[in-house]
């Protein structure tokens, strides 16, 4: 038992959970080993509200799916329907990613919904973000996920050596992220407890940081933290990322789902990121702890 379970208090009569019968799904459907955080990414995300891990595509698997992307983009009619969507196609690997599970195991996964055979998270959204110079806009959001309403999917928990990130963002970077044009985030926002300033209406204000990346680079970020997109400025390619949210196996906040077809035709296992919202029982091969 690690030191922390004795702070997360169970469903039942206020016994503390048994870390110990957690069984967080270990391999994904491709059956690749899950990759769980780091010590220091785990304090990193956790002080920051977000996390960027370089260059984890290779240059072919970037290729495929860049071109996928912008096929998607430019001409949908020429895939087949129930691959027209962002988890289409090349795509829908980057759903379980090895990267992926391990994040969501640490710092989403509910351990009484989870198994081998199960995921103990949801995934509920896929978009693609395709942006030329000029495309995208500004505007400031979230933020203060400490003291959200529950229902608000938009928290963010945490005690001594844990952290819950209900609401969690997960993008694919599939071009190169050059200086000027990263997604802007306010460090550390999840956590405040005031109100932004005014300067935060600026995107010029030094209270915004960003990023730049290699393409093929993943990089989360808690949707309670404050965060906006700015226009693309590069003119040398677009932007073509694949940008997702996870919650939990009992909240929901987007209205979508996976085409019915391309649901079906997915491992057993991938199918469980899009089981019903619902917490009662909701175990694939298995009972609820």
């Amino acid at each position: 038992m690690s030191s922390n379970g004795a702070f997360i208090i169970d469903k039942n009569l206020g016994a503390r959970l048994d870390e110990t019968q957690a069984d967080l799904t270990r391999v994904n459907a491709d059956g690749l080993d899950v990759v769980p955080p780091t010590d220091e990414q785990k304090y990193l995300f956790d002080k920051d509200g977000w996390l960027l891990i370089p260059g984890v595509l290779s240059e072919a698997e970037c290729a495929e799916m860049r071109a996928f992307g912008l096929q998607l983009h430019h001409d949908p009619e020429s895939i087949p329907e129930r691959e027209r969507s962002a988890i289409g196609g090349p795509l829908q690997s980057l759903t379980d990613h090895p990267m992926v599970v391990g994040f969501m195991n640490e710092f989403l996964a509910y351990p009484g919904l989870s198994n081998q055979i199960c995921y103990g998270f949801r995934q509920e959204s896929a978009t693609l973000f395709y942006r030329e110079a000029g495309d995208g806009e500004f505007g400031p959001h979230n933020g203060n996920g400490m003291l959200r309403l529950p229902g608000d999917s938009h928290l963010y928990r945490c005690i001594p050596g844990k952290a819950n990130s209900a609401l969690t963002r997960v993008v694919w970077e599939l071009n190169p992220v050059e200086e000027g044009n990263g997604t802007l985030l306010v460090t550390g926002s999840h956590k405040s407890v005031f109100p932004t300033p005014s300067s935060i209406q600026s995107p010029d204000s030094p209270i915004w940081d960003t990023y730049t990346c290699p393409a093929g680079s993943l990089m989360f970020f808690t949707e309670a933290l404050t965060h906006s997109g700015r226009p693309w400025v590069s003119e040398k390619y677009p932007r073509v990322a694949i940008f997702s949210c996870y919650n939990s196996v009992g909240s929901r906040w987007h209205n979508w789902d996976p085409h019915p077809e391309l649901l079906a035709s997915m491992p057993p296992l991938r199918q469980t990121l899009y089981r019903g919202v619902y917490v009662g029982n909701n175990l694939v091969g298995g009972v609820m702890l």
